[in-house]
């Protein structure tokens, strides 16, 4: 999978683009959501990590943006914050999850989101 990893928490982003790549996975990091539209304009992706909150440019502005620009790419978000109403958000975004991750499970959210599976609230792969 090309995967964008938008997340100002440098180390646990690092540490999991690091994960995702010695699975094989082609990951680009983003500190913010302008290097995440940056990322995503300069080359394809299969999905797109998204910290819904970040300073500047937000999750939610991103997400506006990506919706508007690619319609079809699956969106993962991540909230380190509190539990996010996933019925509020566009068809795109394939789950909602929130901070620590459990690596394995996260992997699999990756993979049903690259196949166009999107996450119901009954099947939460969250600790």
């Amino acid at each position: 999978m090309r995967i964008v990893l938008a997340d100002d928490e440098r180390d646990f982003v690092d540490v999991l683009a690091e994960r995702l790549s010695l699975r094989g996975h082609a990951v680009r990091v983003a500190p913010d959501g302008a290097a995440a539209l940056a990322a995503l304009a300069e080359a394809p992706s299969d999905i797109l990590v998204l910290d819904w909150f970040m300073p500047g440019l937000s999750g939610p502005e991103v997400l506006t943006r990506v919706a508007q620009s690619s319609p079809g790419l699956p969106v993962v978000l991540l909230s380190g914050h509190s539990r996010l109403d996933e019925e509020a958000f566009p068809a795109q975004v394939c789950a909602v999850l929130t901070k620590p991750l459990r690596f394995d499970a996260f992997l699999e959210i990756l993979e049903d989101a690259a196949k166009g599976q999107r996450q119901t609230e009954g099947e939460s792969h969250e600790p």
